[in-house]
């Protein structure tokens, strides 16, 4: 078996955005046709912190287009008390396991691997959902890695994107992202933060969110017709404004639980027939449409466990090609090395 650290992890993906978009691609193209099993997420909460939570996300995804079947768990805790502390509030453990004989073959680290998948969906959708004229601007909710990374790939699929709008309760950490993005980028992005999310919404007619809000709270009442927001956090927007909006999701199982806005929207209107489509759906046609131009386009991901068995399986690839990683040998028990006992 093979332990992959941070470290061996950010050495297989800087620099392989495209591999990472590919491999997403492919992981929402295969569950679009029905080669993946995903069970539902398991969270575990805890009775005297209902702000904190641990998540357990199995799945298999199927291969095809050269790329080999994979199985395993993602097991992410999610504490937001740490963002305070100079932690980042996620956390995360992958392990991928053979198919041939259910031994385990890897423990990667995954907060990296988690928020990059994140990333990639985002921009896959942004890509599936043009607007119309084209996006230079993006507006971002929430200045933490999931909106930094997101900001990244959004930048290798909406071509000319060229100016960033930045929100966050806490002024300085939105200063120290605009000043990260600066360093980053130099001339190529301009970067203005705002004291108002009301200021971002209305910005620009693409939107990120990702905070660690639990309950709803935003109302996208200041966006302009055909702005698409790009959901990454689903607890954020109130159930009018879903209910409003143009829904387009990764699963509508999955997203329609675990109380997200679209999971509280279902339980008051008793239906799902405001979620339109599926991004795998959507990545399907050659010829994308435009997103509509009158109302609000609202992507809502999940986060499929497939996803993230697709990007740690690129890691692992990686990792076996440039020798990176610690072997255990000794891992598992050994048979044939054992002192078993004796059978009478």
């Amino acid at each position: 078996m093979l332990i992959i650290g941070h470290r061996d992890v950010r050495r297989v993906l800087d620099g392989a955005e495209d591999a990472v978009l590919a491999a997403v691609r492919h992981a929402y193209l295969r569950h679009s046709a029905g080669d993946t099993a995903l069970p539902h997420s398991v969270f575990l909460r805890f009775p005297d912190n209902p702000h904190d939570r641990i998540i357990g996300l199995p799945g298999y995804l199927g291969g095809g287009e050269g790329r080999r079947p994979v199985a395993g768990l993602k097991w992410i805790a999610s504490f937001p008390g740490n963002v305070p502390e100079g932690m980042p509030r996620a956390s995360a453990t992958m392990i991928l396991n053979s198919l041939l004989t259910g031994r385990p073959l890897a423990v990667l680290e995954s907060a990296t691997i988690s928020a990059r998948r994140t990333a990639a969906s985002a921009a896959l959708a942004a890509a599936a959902l043009p607007g119309v004229p084209r996006d230079t601007g993006v507006s971002l909710v929430g200045c933490g890695v999931i909106n930094a990374e997101t900001l990244h790939f959004l930048r290798l699929t909406v071509p000319g994107l060229s100016e960033v709008t930045v929100f966050d309760l806490d002024r300085e950490r939105a200063e120290a992202f605009a000043a990260r993005c600066a360093r980053r980028y130099g001339a190529a992005l301009t970067v203005r933060v705002v004291d108002r999310v009301e200021s971002a919404l209305v910005a620009h007619r693409l939107v990120s969110v990702a905070t660690t809000a639990a309950v709803p709270h935003l109302d996208l009442a200041p966006c302009r017709p055909g702005t698409l927001v790009l959901h990454l956090s689903l607890r954020d927007i109130r159930i009018p404004t879903v209910l409003a909006a143009d829904n387009v999701v990764d699963d509508p199982d999955h997203v329609c639980r675990a109380a997200t806005s679209l999971h509280l929207a279902e339980q008051r209107v008793g239906h799902r027939e405001f979620i339109r489509t599926t991004v795998g759906a959507l990545l399907r046609d050659p010829h994308p449409a435009p997103r509509a131009a009158e109302r609000l386009t609202v992507f809502s991901p999940f986060g499929l466990g497939v996803l993230d068995l697709a990007v740690a399986d690129l890691v692992l690839t990686g990792a076996h090609r440039a020798g990176l990683g610690v072997p255990v040998p000794d891992f598992l028990p050994d048979p044939e090395a054992e002192d078993l006992p004796s059978i009478p």
